[in-house]
């Protein structure tokens, strides 16, 4: 009778212990069945959720400090870029960052392939690229670059679906007067959805390529 007793008071003395202001247990943040990432967060998911909505083929990838001022963070990696009918490959590229490679696979879309039907007769087939991330500064600076976060793409050339190369560094100057006008209208094109785009014309080390970036100050189409 005694034990009884005494295991009702301890049942009851646990169960107040649990009704006390401030002593229930501490948020603790989901574990995923992988466990070896972190949960995305609302906009991360959001903007996968958005770029998987073009119809763009991609993959996730776990998030990344590589020290010294350089990420990896809501990443991916992106393989077919989609079209008005079809879709184009892309080269080279390595990771991007999400909302990076949604501007991106809308600019090939929207500015390029449609300029390329229009200027050159021929839909594109592939994007080169000189690749997105690398962990570095700007050139003779001491500020980290955007490539440093996987937040820009250097494009350096376009191929088409009738055999043709246009690339930055042959056609930019020395192109048909189509090929000429190509490369200008899809800058223009891309400073609409890039906040700094740099080209031929800004400086030596862009002669060969299209720098598309999604951060800087204010905005800057050269």
């Amino acid at each position: 009778m005694l034990r009884a007793i005494v295991s009702c008071f301890l049942l009851f003395a646990l169960a107040g212990c649990q009704l006390l202001p401030g002593r229930d247990a501490p948020d603790r943040p989901a574990t995923p069945a992988s466990g070896n990432t972190i949960p995305a967060s609302r906009e991360a998911r959001q903007c996968l959720a958005e770029l998987g909505a073009t119809g763009a083929g991609f993959t996730p990838l776990p998030d990344r400090y590589a020290g010294q001022g350089c990420s990896l963070l809501n990443t991916v990696n992106l393989t077919r870029l989609p079209g008005d009918a079809g879709s184009f490959s892309v080269s080279n590229l390595g990771p991007v960052t999400c909302p990076t490679a949604e501007a991106f696979t809308a600019w090939v879309r929207y500015g390029v392939d449609r300029a390329a039907r229009v200027y050159l007769n021929s839909p594109i087939v592939q994007v080169e690229t000189m690749g997105s991330y690398a962990c570095r500064n700007v050139a003779g600076s001491s500020r980290r670059s955007a490539h440093a976060s996987a937040d820009a793409i250097d494009v350096a050339a376009f191929h088409l679906a009738d055999g043709r190369r246009v690339s930055v560094l042959d056609d930019w100057d020395d192109g048909t007067s189509a090929e000429r006008e190509f490369l200008r209208v899809v800058q223009r094109s891309a400073c609409k959805r890039f906040r700094t785009v740099l080209g031929p014309e800004y400086n030596a080390a862009h002669r060969n390529h299209f720098h598309v970036e999604r951060g800087g100050d204010g905005g800057f189409c050269r």
